[in-house]
């Protein structure tokens, strides 16, 4: 997914729709294609958060905020919203946002028409925040081909699936003109360069294929990447059986070249390695708190192993070296797992600057190796969806901790674990 970002994000739930998509990587390893952020195509009445330009479909990508987040939201397309079952009523009136949404899906396919470009599937999703854990349509509106979710990585990726159906794959030259369409002032890209994001004349495999199962980390549900099969499972109930073997193997056989593919850059001459092992590394005590090592990994290609805008900011500005280490400790009498990512860069500026994104919120952060095919040892599955998160610099070295607990949910303002990732900062190097 190659990003260009047009303009700024049209509701705050934009920045996750940003992050979401910017996780996937470049390349088709995921889903290839182009995302236009913040893009307002001429005659469209408003801008939208985000138009994705797919191999095999169009993504219309309208942010809606909430007033609160929400464990229910009721969501017709013609009808009242509600939220955990109380009406939900806007300042101007409106009971029910989907209709803006709608509308600009509505005038982008006008625009398309109007330019010429040759018809393809448009979808529409209504990204809703800041936090919605579930959101019930009725089934017509799912038939229109609208979607309204909370935008993680892994419901944008199913809902790119579900809607970018096209037959075929779209060709570079179609590309190109609808870019032309939705963003005039955008130069054209090379062949090469929309081949590289699944953009040609062969048909290819399609959205359903395996590789596009597997995200190398990203907002909340990455650290879950490698139960991936799952999520495979529930959604190829209507697979031929052929085709679930296949997929089936796939995911065993090819999961790494898949999430090295997503990278969409260049990996080092040295991929990500264990340095030491669990048995060889001596416990650590912080202020009379004892950590366990459980690994250390070592590498160079720091944006492959971010997401969200610090993925970005990474690729820009290449650091020298990250380390990630992983401990098992205490906070109280509870058990935590604690994340250490220690990124080394050139020079004391470009640290500072780093340092400056990675303490500002909804930035995005440092996948666990877990992500790149690294488990914890002891069978133990961490999950940093929510982990309580801690930054600072020493010299041209910024270190990020991110820390949860590990038998119980974790919210990133709990006290205790704040405190636990302060404390976490101090280990030694």
């Amino acid at each position: 997914m190659r990003l260009i970002r047009l303009g700024d994000e049209t509701s705050a739930v934009g920045a996750d729709v940003r992050a979401a998509l910017a996780s996937w990587g470049r390349g088709e390893g995921v889903v290839g294609g182009i995302g236009l952020i913040g893009c307002q195509p001429p005659d469209c009445p408003e801008p939208v958060d985000a138009i994705v330009i797919l191999p095999r479909g169009l993504l219309v990508i309208v942010g809606v905020d909430l007033p609160d987040p929400a464990m229910r939201l009721d969501a017709p397309v013609n009808g009242q919203w509600k939220v955990d079952g109380w009406p939900l009523v806007r300042a101007d009136g409106a009971v029910n946002p989907a209709s803006e949404a709608v509308q600009a899906a509505t005038a982008v396919v006008t625009r398309l028409q109007a330019q010429g470009a040759e018809p393809m599937l448009v979808g529409t999703v209504i990204a809703v925040g800041p936090y919605v854990s579930r959101v019930t349509q009725p089934t017509t509106d799912l038939a229109r081909g609208i979607r309204i979710l909370h935008p993680e990585p892994t419901t944008l990726l199913t809902a790119a699936r579900e809607l970018a159906v096209y037959e075929g794959r779209v060709s570079p030259r179609r590309a190109n003109a609808i870019l032309a369409a939705l963003a005039p002032n955008q130069p054209p890209f090379s062949d090469e360069e929309l081949a590289s994001e699944g953009f040609t004349e062969s048909a290819g495999a399609g959205l359903a294929a395996a590789s596009t199962l597997l995200i190398p980390r990203v907002t909340e549900q990455a650290p879950r990447q490698l139960a991936a099969p799952k999520l495979a499972t529930k959604r190829l109930g209507w697979l031929p059986v052929t085709a679930v073997l296949l997929v089936g193997l796939l995911i065993v056989t090819g999961i790494i070249v898949a999430i090295a593919a997503a990278g969409g850059e260049p990996q080092a001459t040295e991929g990500p390695k264990t340095s030491v092992s669990v048995a060889q590394q001596a416990s650590q005590v912080v202020e009379g708190v004892a950590y366990t090592p459980k690994g250390k990994v070592e590498d160079t290609d720091c944006p492959a192993r971010a997401f969200g805008d610090m993925q970005v900011w990474l690729q820009a500005n290449r650091c020298a070296s990250l380390t990630r280490s992983r401990y098992e400790s205490t906070a109280g009498n509870e058990a935590i797992a604690v994340l250490v990512a220690d990124l080394t860069f050139q020079d004391v500026a470009t640290a500072e600057a780093f340092l400056k994104l990675a303490t500002a919120p909804g930035t995005g952060s440092i996948t666990d190796p877990a992500a790149q095919g690294t488990p914890w040892p002891d069978g133990r599955k961490p999950i940093f969806d929510s982990a309580a998160y801690q930054a600072k610099q020493t010299g041209s070295v910024v270190r990020i901790v991110q820390v949860i607990w590990l038998n119980k949910a974790t919210t990133p303002d709990d006290p205790a674990l704040l405190a636990a990732a302060t404390r976490s900062l101090n280990l030694p190097a």
